[in-house]
């Protein structure tokens, strides 16, 4: 078993135009993890995402894609990314959707073959959405297009999936689906997630990040409260799904003490 790093980041700057948006990153996914990233807006979070697969080239700094650079390890990422803009009116099935996410790391025009259309059948079984197959994708809730594009990315096998807002714009139900399914996977592939909803990263993660420019990441669970003032600048306090669960340490301040 090759127990290289999932992905394997050090002194990380990166930016568009020459603007710098990541500064000194350095962050190991080991096989295994589910880590959850939050932050504001702004910073940096999906730059961080888009320069581990190579949409975009960092300024310096290096990473690493199980043990290998990012041109030759690309293709054991599986990638979900935040907005997907189509023509609901477009005439493309499930089946078709998920295909795409072969061509990636495939020669042109390679035909699809017994193994191909086996790991595509496979990729929508484990998003349950395989009695889906024939279906348009305009005719998809939103919760469905979205197992239908995790089941794109888990089309190329990744030993990693990287997820920009999985749940975003899904009602409550329908997020705690996914962040299940995504719990599943996690037995078999590492998951690197950003989110902006706190309390499901506080349910559903083994570890947490929070990411403004600067990474603070610690390798656990725990968000302390000097973690949330160096990325947002004030005290944050959370209790998650109102039970005594919580991600954050006691702590003080003038004010009193917050638990």
């Amino acid at each position: 078993m090759n127990n290289e790093p999932a992905v394997e980041i050090k002194g990380l700057w990166a930016g568009y135009d020459g603007h710098t948006i990541l500064e000194d990153i350095n962050l190991t996914v080991n096989q295994s993890d589910f880590i959850g990233l939050i932050g504001p807006n702004g910073g940096g979070k999906t730059t961080l995402l888009k320069t581990i697969i190579g949409l975009l080239k960092p300024e310096r700094g290096e990473i690493r894609v199980m043990g290998k650079s990012v041109a030759e390890g690309r293709c054991h990422i599986g990638y979900v990314p935040q907005y997907v803009d189509f023509d609901r009116q477009f005439p493309i099935r499930v089946w078709e959707v998920v295909q795409m996410g072969l061509l990636g790391c495939r020669r042109p025009l390679q035909p699809i073959n017994k193994a191909d259309r086996e790991t595509i059948n496979y990729a929508l079984e484990q998003v349950e959405m395989a009695d889906l197959r024939q279906r348009a994708i305009g005719d998809l809730s939103v919760g469905q297009r979205q197992r239908v594009y995790i089941a794109r990315a888990l089309a190329t096998n990744p030993q990693i999936l990287l997820l920009d807002e999985p749940t975003a714009s899904i009602d409550p139900q329908v997020a705690g689906a996914i962040y299940d399914l995504l719990g599943r996977l996690n037995k078999t592939v590492s998951i690197l997630m950003i989110s902006h909803d706190m309390n499901a990263v506080s349910s559903y993660v083994k570890s947490i990040g929070c990411l403004n420019r600067r990474l603070h990441y610690h390798g656990d669970k725990e968000v302390t409260e000097e973690m949330l003032e160096a990325i947002y600048g004030c005290p944050v306090d959370l209790i998650a799904h109102g039970l005594p669960h919580r991600v954050l340490s006691n702590h003080t301040h003038e004010g009193g003490t917050h638990a």
